[in-house]
């Protein structure tokens, strides 16, 4: 099983979280939500995302932008990890692929994240 953090500024990773949670209510043991606050340095970031992670196993962090101090101290947290993926850009289909296929290889988990990602946004 492949458990899952979402780390954004806040409060979008415990809302996200919420949603998950709405849909799968199983979930809360596999899905953690780190909320970034504005007064948090780099430092105090990748602390408290180290404290969210498991001590082993298999990981997918999900974070909302690219460059901005929730992705910089995930990707700082997860240096040097097996099995520990990255993705940014965080949305709610996203999320619920990766929740419906947590029992898939990481690998896997990532594609249907990243194909959840894609195929979730569009113009009705």
């Amino acid at each position: 099983m492949v458990y899952m953090l979402v780390v954004a500024h806040a409060p979008l990773a415990s809302a996200l979280c919420g949603v998950a949670a709405h849909t799968y209510p199983g979930c809360g043991a596999r899905l953690k939500g780190l909320d970034v606050h504005p007064e948090w340095d780099l430092e105090r970031a990748i602390t408290e995302v180290k404290a969210c992670l498991p001590s082993d196993g298999p990981v997918l962090v999900f974070v909302d932008a690219l460059g901005a101090t929730p992705a910089n101290a995930a990707g700082q947290a997860l240096q040097g990890r097996e099995g520990a993926a990255l993705i940014y850009g965080v949305n709610v289909p996203m999320l619920w692929r990766s929740l419906c296929y947590g029992h898939e290889s990481i690998d896997d988990v990532v594609a249907k994240a990243l194909e959840g990602a894609v195929r979730g946004v569009g113009q009705a």
